[in-house]
């Protein structure tokens, strides 16, 4: 057995072969050896990097983390399928794992969602559902090419997800590529000039844009009460019930985006039963294996599925080779069965009430516009002027900048520009997450009175 190597020589091998999401490739090649940069081992709601020093998981590993780090019964789960087999095709054949976890999805997902189509990512999930909707109307001999979606809106970095997307700075450079979406004003009152008349607003537009277009548009696509990506933008009650009420009427599919918003984000298991709403097709992700594996999921209505079933080229030709993967689950059924065996859906409703009353003390300060908060999914947004609501510069990284600061009060945490994010675990226990929200708080208040250690 080789030697292991040092961890320094880990993370200069990372800055000479590695190309890391989401990160200006110079400022990671100058960022030095901060803190907490080589994560090595985690434990419960924490994760421990090379040097031994331990942080609070703040954003549950980019929102994915749903019982915490080294849960038994998800790790017996993957060991116990490793002894059986690890992956096999869903390609004509089937398995085990992945029949178990899509029985348990029909029966818990919003009514009418019938079949399960598995694949590998959030974005992969969500370009499944694009595809199903625009070849529905096609199989039905109704042919349709448009889509709607809100500004904002993040939905994934492949191309039809991304086709669906609001947001320039991502979205913006890729346009030519794309095919034709029309994007409507999200209806966070932070953003929309209505402020809180958005609702109406916004439904308004869609009701006339689906009149003015009949027959034209296969499908809306939202992210439910919450956009993630976007700055966690919260929606105002009764929008999401609106969307379904008119794409309905219009004939329209809807389709929810619940990659971020599933699995008791929003303090019921999926965002969609805060409105009563459900949808033609559904896309999870990142929670649905726990936080463990690569594996999501689109579900459909029988009357999609039905739409596909006389073969020949009504076949939905799409798949992916670790579609259902037999490892991945493992990990989501038992992750699944968790959330009913451990009570966590009875326990959301005092985390969120923890929240709201430790964040509540920067309800006054002078560089914090407000903080969006549903459920367990939380933005605080920073201004350089409260009043006027003026933004930092953006080459100031003012959110990065709190963010790193955080660390040294033992929290990891990743903004959105200059929203701080905070997305714990739903599983987290009262006690960790107090320090989290006190280290939060903190942490904002020194990194602007200069106070910094």
């Amino acid at each position: 057995m080789p030697m292991k190597k040092p961890a320094d020589d880990l993370i200069a091998a990372d800055k000479q072969c590695l190309w890391h999401p989401f990160t200006p490739g110079q400022i990671w090649l100058d960022s030095g050896d901060e803190p907490a940069r080589l994560i090595v081992e985690a434990q419960g709601f924490r994760l421990i990097d090379s040097r031994g020093d331990s942080f609070i998981d703040g954003f549950s590993s980019l929102w994915c983390n749903l019982h915490g780090h080294r849960v038994p019964q998800i790790d017996a789960a993957i060991r116990a399928q490793l002894e059986k087999v690890s992956h096999t095709t869903l390609l004509g054949h089937a398995s085990g794992p992945s029949i178990e976890l899509g029985r348990r999805l029909v029966q818990h997902a919003p009514p009418g969602l019938a079949r399960v189509f598995y694949s590998d990512s959030g974005a992969t999930a969500v370009e499944v559902a694009l595809k199903m909707a625009y070849q529905y109307w096609l199989n039905r001999g109704r042919p349709r090419r448009r889509f709607m979606a809100l500004q904002h809106g993040y939905h994934g970095d492949t191309i039809g997800a991304v086709s669906v997307g609001g947001i320039d700075s991502f979205h913006q450079i890729f346009r030519p590529m794309l095919f034709e979406t029309t994007l409507m004003p999200s209806p966070c009152p932070y953003v929309h000039p209505l402020g809180a008349s958005a609702v109406p607003a916004v439904l308004e537009q869609i009701e006339q844009a689906l009149a003015a277009a009949p027959e034209e548009y296969c499908a809306m696509i939202v992210e439910p009460l919450v956009q993630g990506a976007g700055g966690m933008l919260t929606h105002g009650e009764g929008f999401l019930a609106g969307v379904r009420e008119i794409t309905r009427r219009h004939d329209v599919l809807l389709i929810v985006d619940e990659v971020a918003t599933g699995f008791c984000r929003t303090g019921r298991l999926f965002a969609c039963e805060n409105e009563d709403v459900a949808p033609d097709l559904m896309c999870l992700g990142k929670g649905l294996s726990g936080g463990y594996l690569p594996l999501a999921a689109t579900l459909a209505t029988r009357e999609i599925f039905d739409a596909f079933s006389d073969g020949g080229d009504k076949t939905f030709f799409h798949g992916h080779t670790f579609t259902g993967n037999a490892l991945a689950c493992a990990a989501g059924v038992a992750s699944f069965d968790l959330i009913f065996s451990s009570g966590l859906l009875d326990t959301l409703s005092a985390k969120e009430e923890l929240i709201a009353r430790r964040l509540g003390e920067l309800a006054d300060h002078p560089h914090v516009a407000e903080v969006r908060q549903r459920g367990m999914m939380v933005g605080v947004q920073l201004v350089q002027d409260r009043a006027a609501r003026q933004e930092f510069d953006p080459a100031l990284r003012t959110g990065a900048g709190v963010c790193m600061h955080a660390r040294r009060h033992g929290v990891l945490t990743r903004p959105l520009g200059d929203v701080v994010v905070l997305m714990p675990a739903p599983a987290m226990d009262l006690a960790t997450l107090d320090e989290l929200l006190k280290a939060t708080v903190t942490s904002i208040r020194e990194y602007f009175d200069g106070t910094r250690i």
